[in-house]
């Protein structure tokens, strides 16, 4: 189990939970879906932390959630972008700070609107995000779009067959702009799921052979990028 956290930011301060590996690991930034810090999130971090890495998940909404899909696109819609590029780079600096933190660069693993901002952070920080692994993210707002070209990263996303946010041809679209921009990119879309499908509080979306899947994709991606 893992615990919240406090980190120094521009502003003052940001916080998170985060989870620490036994005999410490390489660093993992987990972002948020528009529901909020919520189990959900907080269980991916105790995951990885299970499986020797050090996970740190910003609190983006500054301890609001939400289980109601209006509400949680309010929430999403009023997050300042720029405060949360900056709270999330604050949360890398603080993750490599650690002593249980043994890499010098960060994965990041963001849902739906974390994924999107998991491709703006490695946009903002390609100094020391070193692998992306964005599930069915998307860029919600307007005027958004990160700068793919700064991004150094490698790149493995995950996105669901049936899903109106980022249906297949938006994937295969940012894949080959991405490969063409020189940014090693793996794109893996799941036959047969839904938005959220990594999503297990969720029976209704989840399938588990994707998540399954695309977990131990994950896990083997950042083992060998961080």
């Amino acid at each position: 189990m893992g615990r919240m956290v406090n980190f120094p930011v521009e502003s003052g301060q940001g916080g998170g939970y985060l989870a620490e590996a036994a005999g410490g690991g390489p660093g993992v930034l987990v972002i948020q879906e528009w529901w909020g810090l919520v189990p959900h999130i907080t269980e991916v971090c105790d995951r990885f932390a299970a499986e020797g890495f050090t996970a740190l998940a910003p609190d983006l909404y500054r301890g609001e959630v939400s289980t109601e899909p209006d509400e949680a696109g309010n929430l999403m819609m009023s997050l300042e972008l720029d405060r949360a590029a900056t709270e999330m780079s604050a949360a890398v600096d603080h993750l490599l700070s650690l002593e249980s933190v043994t890499s010098r660069g960060v994965g990041v693993i963001g849902f739906c609107m974390g994924g999107g901002l998991a491709y703006v952070l490695a946009a903002r920080r390609p100094d020391v995000v070193r692998a992306v692994a964005p599930f069915y993210g998307v860029i919600p707002w307007e005027d958004a779009r990160p700068d793919y070209s700064a991004i150094t990263a490698s790149v493995q996303g995950h996105y669901a067959e049936f899903d109106d946010f980022a249906p297949p041809e938006f994937v295969r679209a940012l894949e080959g702009e991405l490969r063409e921009l020189g940014v090693e990119t793996e794109m893996f879309v799941y036959p047969g799921t839904h938005h959220a499908f990594f999503n297990d509080t969720r029976p209704e979306i989840y399938d588990e052979a994707a998540a399954t899947a695309a977990w131990d994709r994950t896990l083997a991606f950042f083992r060998a990028k961080i």
